[in-house]
């Protein structure tokens, strides 16, 4: 699906407004954030946000992060059929990645297995693309068959295990602009 652009720093997907999250949802953000289920895919060691002032202060932290990279960032998903926060689109830099860019995407349960994490991933890939990005990885924990899936329906290549990010073993997937062509990737 083709991402239409709907103003600065945000996208808008058939289903789906990308935006900046804003500190009043701090309560829904913990909601995603604080649940094992959604915590245990995340990071080196997963952590699960316990108070609202972790989930206002990750908020500000996130703002702060967007302002600095044009076409990049954390972004709420706004359904737009009922307003609510699906979650988290994401691209970023991988931490120590030498300019590596990582896609990802982190859901509410209550929004899994409606496509919105493949529907969103595609629009922030395609804008990037578009913009001039050469590829982008996504990294999966081993077990995580939901997160497989939208790699596949995405296209990504799959490439194995990897520890070489966020000091864990992970499934990386690579995609190449379609725009930039193959063989012109940076990594």
């Amino acid at each position: 699906m083709t991402a239409e652009q709907a103003g600065p720093g945000f996208l808008e997907t058939e289903r789906a407004r990308l935006r900046s999250w804003r500190v009043d949802e701090a309560d829904r953000f913990l909601d995603i954030y604080s649940r094992w289920e959604v915590a245990r895919w995340l990071g080196a060691v997963p952590t699960r946000l316990r108070t609202r002032e972790e989930a206002v202060a990750r908020i500000e932290r996130w703002a702060e992060r967007a302002e600095e990279r044009t076409g990049q960032g954390l972004w709420a998903i706004e359904r737009k059929d009922d307003g609510v926060v699906a979650g988290t689109v994401l691209l970023v830099p991988v931490p120590d990645g030498d300019g590596v860019i990582e896609v990802g995407w982190h859901l509410h349960p209550d929004s899994w297995g409606q496509g919105l994490a493949t529907e969103t991933a595609r629009a922030v890939l395609d804008r990037a693309f578009a913009e001039g990005l050469d590829e982008a990885i996504a990294v999966v924990r081993p077990g995580n068959s939901a997160s497989v899936a939208v790699c596949t329906r995405l296209g990504m290549e799959p490439h194995g295990l990897t520890d070489r990010y966020y000091g864990t073993e992970l499934e990386l997937f690579r995609l190449r602009s379609p725009v930039r062509g193959e063989g012109t990737g940076t990594h």
